[in-house]
């Protein structure tokens, strides 16, 4: 499935990225609030960890509306088990290669836990591409180094708008139909999504629209026009993670 092998193509480009940086590089800020470039990592082994978890059956934590947020948990995930770049970064490679595999093996039928909902495999590995590619740019952003946006971002901007429903509901908005219209990372390909007939729109470039729905960039710099009575709130409410 497409998915599966544009999931291992973004895990890939970071491994290649993370495997020529040295050790001031790794302990350097991220752009992610706290984390060094290896704390990043970690976090993404940790997750990774936990799909092939779900995969093999083995029940996840579950979070209640009296405890920590997803942010807190995660951060103290990282905190708990900080390591040197070295097993760190070998941590990550195994637990990204098990956690396809798992993935590419589970019945594409059966939801996996995950978070706050089921998912579908074919959707989680889209949230683990979403996820890497943000934390790419976490990583390579404040290093200095090229990270290019591929077509790969397809499957993040989809992502963000099959998720536009709950975004808007965790907003404090009813789920609204908003047609998007963007220019793929070639400036020739436009990706649609929605019902083109929705009286709400927002069009612009696929990176600009995946980068604020990853929360990487602001909505009033993002370049993205939003039109009709609910464009600008959908735009504002963007995101391809669970809250």
């Amino acid at each position: 499935m497409v998915i599966f092998d544009d999931l291992e193509a973004e895990q890939d480009r970071l491994e290649n990225i993370l495997d020529g940086l040295d050790e001031a590089q790794w302990a350097f800020a991220s752009g992610a609030a706290g984390w060094s470039v290896a704390d990043v990592v970690l976090h993404l082994a940790q997750t990774e960890e936990a799909v092939a978890a779900s995969a093999a059956g083995v029940s996840l934590a579950v979070r209640t509306a009296s405890g920590p947020t997803l942010d807190q948990v995660m951060d103290q995930l990282v905190q708990a088990e900080r390591a040197a770049p070295a097993p760190v970064f070998q941590r990550w490679r195994e637990a990204r290669l098990a956690a396809v595999t798992a993935l590419r093996a589970a019945d594409p039928k059966r939801s996996l836990q995950w978070v706050d909902a089921p998912l579908k495999p074919a959707t989680l590995a889209t949230t683990r591409l979403a996820e890497h590619w943000a934390h790419g740019l976490d990583i390579t952003g404040p290093l200095g180094i090229g990270f290019a946006d591929t077509a790969r971002l397809s499957h993040i901007a989809w992502l963000a708008h099959r998720s536009l429903p709950y975004a808007l509901v965790l907003a404090g908005e009813q789920p609204q139909e908003v047609f998007c219209e963007l220019m793929a990372p070639d400036g020739m390909a436009r990706w649609r999504y929605g019902p083109p007939g929705a009286d709400s729109a927002i069009t612009g470039p696929a990176g600009a629209f995946c980068r604020v729905a990853a929360h990487r960039l602001a909505p009033g710099k993002s370049g993205l026009r939003a039109t009709g009575l609910h464009g600008a709130t959908a735009l504002h409410a963007l995101r391809t993670y669970a809250a």
